[in-house]
């Protein structure tokens, strides 16, 4: 599995994949429940990039 630790990790993953988020998006996104993530410990937070490449195949329109 592909993993990264952290919102800001993530956010450079999605730009190299042409999506553009803000941290407050992100976490917005994560409060919602529709970023799949995971949370193992209070104030660690991990994305599994197949998961994230999913989640960005169903998003529609393209942002």
């Amino acid at each position: 599995m592909r993993k990264v630790h952290g919102v800001k990790p993530l956010i450079s993953y999605l730009a190299s994949q042409n999506r553009s988020y803000s941290e407050a998006e992100i976490h917005e996104l994560i409060a919602k429940k529709v970023l799949p993530h995971s949370n193992p410990m209070s104030n660690v937070l991990v994305f599994d990039l197949d998961h994230i490449d999913w989640w960005i195949d169903q998003m529609q329109p393209e942002k």
